[in-house]
């Protein structure tokens, strides 16, 4: 699902605030999160339409990963009836990028805006039963 460049921002920050430091998640009563992400799942669709947007050559053309936490206001705008228990939780963002020769990536691809994706199955709390791997 595609969020804003703004949910993302405070997601990142809230990740970067706490378990960047090395410091437990808080959820939405300041408590530490106690029982953290497992996996995400995204589906083929959602990273295909991200790598379309990319560069052609796979070796430049890729999916930029971004270890994020959903904040209160994220979690009540993405969960409204599991708020409580996503605010906090840990959870990727992504979005289309290109590898530069510098390994530096790149935010020019193609499209006029960045777009940020999120909303995988997590677990918790989608646990069971878990993608089978083939």
């Amino acid at each position: 699902m595609k969020i804003s460049k703004e949910d993302f921002e405070s997601m990142k920050a809230k990740y970067d605030k706490e378990v960047k430091k090395g410091k437990p998640a808080k959820d939405n009563k300041d408590k530490d999160k106690i029982n953290q992400t497992s996996w995400i799942f995204f589906d083929r669709e959602t990273l295909e339409g991200l790598l379309e947007k990319a560069d052609k050559d796979p070796k430049v053309g890729g999916i930029q990963f971004y270890f994020t936490e959903y904040t209160e206001e994220t979690a009540k705008k993405f969960y409204p009836n599991e708020a409580e228990d996503y605010t906090g939780q840990l959870t990727l963002v992504m979005r289309a990028a290109n590898l530069k020769e510098t390994q530096q990536v790149s935010r020019g691809v193609a499209g006029d805006e960045e777009e940020y994706q999120n909303r995988g199955v997590q677990c918790p709390y989608v646990c069971e039963p878990a993608p089978t791997s083939t």
